[in-house]
């Protein structure tokens, strides 16, 4: 089959040419517009998160020889979540030629994180598919660049991180609230507050409920740990 004239064009701005380009047609397609002979791609999805995985363990265990498995759980964790898989996507411009379904295009889905995070994750497979994981880890290590070598040694995710804080003292998980959401359904605002059982409180707001507890857990964090 021959790619249309902006796959092409992504093709070339990712790198890789596919000697099988129904793989890469697979990988954008999204299940909204997929139908019995046009597969969607959560199979390939599935198949690019272990070869991500797999591809971020080993360049981590090179890129610290001495670091011990607590230490580069999170730091694995912080390179392969969706939040980092959306941005590499951004990068990429992923979004613009995804093919999605009339309501998920009205919806803003060429914006959507996790939406962009998994078709990340299938174009990854799709590259191994195509050409072997020497290839697919290449192209992954070039998308990622500079990402492994600037995570945080202590790369807990905020929430993780003051769950810890409030467990080491005794208190039992943080809970968090949505106060509000606002702006239009394709494309919400979430107001989410964080609250120890002693009283402390934090809130922040995002695009994703996930982004405004992570942001208000980090708030709350920074502020407990400034205190004398």
């Amino acid at each position: 089959m021959k790619l249309s004239a902006d796959l092409q064009e992504f093709s070339a701005r990712l790198g890789h040419s596919f000697r099988r380009p129904e793989l890469l047609l697979r990988a954008l397609t999204h299940p909204s517009i997929a139908t019995p002979a046009r597969p969607d791609n959560q199979r390939l999805e599935f198949l690019g998160d272990r070869v991500l995985g797999l591809v971020m363990s080993e360049a981590l265990l090179m890129a610290d020889k001495a670091a011990s498995e607590g230490q580069l759980a999170p730091r694995f964790n912080a390179l392969v979540r969706k939040e980092t898989c959306a941005e590499v996507a951004r990068d990429l411009g992923l979004g613009d030629v995804l093919r999605l379904g009339r309501s998920e295009m009205l919806s803003g889905g060429r914006r959507k994180e996790a939406l962009l995070a998994d078709a990340m994750e299938a174009l990854i497979a799709a590259v191994y598919r195509d050409a072997g994981f020497e290839v697919a880890k290449a192209l992954v290590l070039r998308l990622w660049g500079d990402r492994v070598g600037r995570v945080k040694a202590d790369a807990r995710d905020p929430k993780t991180a003051l769950q810890e804080w409030a467990q080491a003292r005794g208190l039992p998980p943080p809970g968090y609230d949505e106060i509000s959401r606002d702006g239009p359904p394709h494309q919400p605002v979430f107001t989410i507050a964080v609250r120890l059982s002693t009283g402390e409180t934090e809130q922040a707001t995002a695009g994703s409920k996930r982004q405004a507890e992570q942001a208000a857990a980090r708030a709350l964090l920074a502020r407990l740990e400034s205190q004398p």
